[in-house]
């Protein structure tokens, strides 16, 4: 299809188009659309994806930065009212403007890898009443999204990501399930968001700038780090360490959320 349109997959927009049907079978089984659902799919390529939950789902909407494959899309979704496309890159659409009528909404997404963490954040951060996100994700990203604190992959991603959500592992897809192939292997991963944060703070932008400074610089102690890029002194950081019922010589790397979010607040 591609071919008969004179169309070739853009490094520049990172596409890789997935072409085995047992991996868009794992993704619409892991994302468990119902009738009434809404859908926001993010990148939808040649629409094949789109097609299977335009079936299933009440409404669909796709957001598709690359124009030459709207003619495609606008052909292989040509049987479905529901199905709605919008050329835009999804990091400068107003996803407030988006209308989906009160239903239940789940999100969709073989994202580029190179932009992963913003567009992610950028939804959970939306306002959208989203319920869950079936995303196609680099095999490394999606370790670092689903690590345990003190492990190698665990990361200020893992960190930030659970304040707003529980993270869990669909499948791992390697490069020959896409065309192009990539150079690194996927992974699918899911994300059921939560109605409300998981941890209690005083200030959320707090938590998130002390989850940022500790693992800017993994080889140092949590106080080095806060001193280092939260302004503050040694001595305010070694005290908000102990005061939130922390060793004085622990890693950033070693902190729950929870440990994260009682440092914060001594720290506001």
């Amino acid at each position: 299809m591609l071919a008969a349109y004179g169309i070739y997959p853009k490094k520049t927009f990172g596409q890789n188009f997935l072409v085995d049907a047992r991996v868009l079978e794992r993704i619409l089984d892991a994302a468990g659309l119902q009738p009434d659902d809404a859908v926001l799919e993010i990148g939808p390529g040649l629409g094949v994806l789109t097609a299977e939950a335009a079936k299933i789902a009440k409404q669909i909407t796709a957001i598709e930065i690359d124009e030459r494959l709207i003619p495609i899309l606008k052909e292989n979704l040509a049987g479905f009212e529901n199905a709605d496309v919008i050329n835009q890159d999804i990091l400068k659409t107003d996803l407030a403007a988006l209308d989906f009528e009160g239903r239940p909404l789940k999100v969709l997404a073989n994202l580029p890898y190179y932009i992963t963490t913003p567009i992610i954040f950028k939804l959970l951060e939306s306002g959208l009443a989203i319920e869950s996100m079936v995303l196609m994700v680099q095999k490394e990203v999606g370790l670092r999204m689903m690590a345990s604190p003190g492990t190698k992959a665990y990361s200020a991603l893992t960190a930030n990501l659970a304040y707003y959500a529980r993270c869990s592992h669909v499948a791992n897809v390697p490069p020959n399930c896409f065309f192009p192939r990539p150079d690194v292997d996927s992974a699918v991963v899911r994300l059921d968001v939560l109605e409300k944060p998981s941890v209690d703070v005083k200030n959320a932008q707090t938590l998130f700038a002390v989850i940022r400074a500790a693992f800017a610089m993994r080889r140092k102690t949590l106080q080095n780090c806060l001193a280092s890029e939260l302004s503050i002194s040694k001595e305010s950081a070694a005290v908000a360490i102990c005061d939130a019922g922390l060793d004085a010589s622990v890693r950033g790397e070693q902190l729950s959320l929870t440990d994260f979010a009682k440092l914060a607040d001594f720290l506001c």
